[in-house]
This record gives C-alpha cells, sequence and structure tokens, in this order.
C-alpha cells in the first residue's frame, strides 16, 4: 500500500489541481507520521472496534492522507475519526425513511475514517450477522448514495486510475 500511496502522491503533486503545503511538495508525500500501534489501540479502544487489517496497514504507513485532487475525501488522522452519527446525525435519519432505510442502518454503525466537513465521506463499516465482511463506502449526498469498494487499496487503485487519465 505504500507504493500506491507513493504513487498518489507524485501524480497529485504533478497533477497540481488542489493546493499542498510546501513540505508535502518537497518531500512528494500527501501522508503524515504513521499512527503508533498505542494510538491505533487506543482509538480502538475508544469506538469499541477492531479496525480491518489493511486500515491498521495504512495507519502504519499515514495516520492521515490529504486528498489528492477536489473530489476525494481527505483521510483524517485517527484522532480525528468517529462513529457518522456523532458526527453527522442528520445524514443518518436523512436515509432512514422507507425505500432506503437500509442505507440508513449501514450509516448508523458506520465510522468516518475521511471527508469530515467535505462533499464526500470515506466510511468504514463493520462486519454484522448479515454481512461478515468490512465494507468501505465513499459516500455523498450529490451522488446520491454509497460507492462500495472491496477494500482500500482497490478504492486507493482507483483513485490513482483517475489521476492518471487526469494526466493524459
Amino acid at each position: 500500500m505504500r507504493d500506491l500511496l507513493n504513487q498518489i502522491s507524485v501524480k497529485a503533486i504533478e497533477l497540481g489541481d488542489f493546493e499542498y503545503t510546501q513540505e508535502q511538495i518537497e518531500n512528494i508525500w500527501l501522508g503524515t507520521k504513521p499512527a503508533s500501534e498505542k494510538e491505533i489501540q487506543l482509538t480502538e479502544k475508544r469506538l469499541e472496534i477492531e479496525f480491518p487489517t489493511d486500515y491498521r496497514k495504512f495507519l502504519s504507513i499515514t495516520n492521515g492522507f490529504s486528498a489528492p485532487n477536489s473530489i476525494e475525501p481527505t483521510f483524517h488522522p485517527i484522532n480525528k475519526i468517529d462513529y457518522l452519527k456523532n458526527i453527522d446525525s442528520f445524514l443518518i435519519e436523512a436515509y432512514s425513511i422507507d425505500g432506503i432505510e437500509n442505507i440508513g442502518s449501514e450509516l448508523e454503525k458506520s465510522i468516518i475514517i475521511g471527508g469530515i466537513n467535505e462533499e464526500q465521506y470515506f466510511l468504514l463499516i463493520p462486519p454484522n450477522l448479515s454481512s461478515p465482511r468490512w465494507k468501505y463506502w465513499k459516500f455523498a449526498n450529490w451522488h446520491p448514495g454509497e460507492v462500495e469498494h472491496d477494500n482500500l487499496e482497490s478504492y486507493f487503485k482507483e483513485v490513482l486510475h483517475f489521476l492518471n487519465k487526469s494526466i493524459e
């Protein structure tokens, strides 16, 4: 995943669609210092959850990652992530009406790891009895709804593909 994030950083800075800090430009890196194992464990304890392996790997590489363009969400440091219901309860309420209540129930248990105060969220949805694996959603009201990814790597590969197409 480190290589993929490096490639995204290089392409995003090359494209220059977004304003980056001088440090990001000089280092050609949109990430930050890694989260420590203790920080990860404390956040898991606070949220009463064990993160999926790929998200733990991401945090061990970078504790946050700037948006590579104006479309993708920023991935936040773990001290800022929380359950969506604690950050945007109105969204959950809006998607809990008849006909789309299944989306509302997924949003109710989701953890927002990216896009706080942005147009799109990146959400992790823990497994349960009806869905035994983690879900990875990019979610926007204007879309509307969710775009599901198999995992973080598939999401970041899609971002890199988009950046490559934008440069061509």
